[in-house]
């Protein structure tokens, strides 16, 4: 459901999503450790119930850093746990806790929330945050990421970015 108060809000500069990148960023290594914990214990109980054999390594973390295979599931595990935690709070709502902090919404430019599957693109797309540097060569301040799935970040005023429970309807 389309809400017009919240779709016609000033785009938001590098700056403030440099700021909101940095807040979110120690939020996604947070993410990345609760993940890599939850990751590693189901990989140390499979070996420890005989389902993953220990191959001749002499502790789990070695099996696991040194099997391909195993190794390279593990990190998909861990990037998928970070790219959900954008896609998730990106499609409820349109903010994670760092653009909250500095006020910024991602939305479609009619001020609809993006779907997840867009939102899944969106993380794609903006390549770790380097996307946001095509903001500095352009005017219309739209990111990579931001053109790519047809959407933009907006600076909400202090009133709309208080709101509780807000997923942007």
């Amino acid at each position: 459901m389309l809400n017009s108060e919240h779709a016609n809000f000033p785009r938001a500069s590098f700056v403030r999503r440099v700021g909101a990148i940095i807040y979110d960023s120690l939020l996604a290594v947070a993410v990345y450790m609760f993940a890599g914990g939850i990751g590693f214990g189901v990989f140390f109980a499979l070996q420890s119930t005989g389902v993953i054999a220990m191959n001749g390594f002499e502790h789990t973390s070695d099996l696991l850093n040194n099997t391909p295979l195993y190794h390279g599931l593990y990190q998909l595990w861990l990037a998928l746990c970070v790219c959900s935690f954008y896609a998730i709070f990106w499609s409820r709502g349109g903010q994670t806790l760092g653009m909250r902090a500095w006020r910024l919404k991602v939305q479609h430019p009619n001020g609809q929330n993006l779907s997840f599957i867009t939102a899944c693109a969106r993380v794609v797309w903006s390549l770790l945050g380097i996307g946001n540097l095509w903001i500095l060569i352009n005017d219309d301040k739209l990111a990579l990421q931001d053109m790519i799935t047809r959407s933009e970040v907006v600076v909400l005023s202090v009133e709309a970015n208080q709101m509780r429970n807000w997923h942007g309807a």
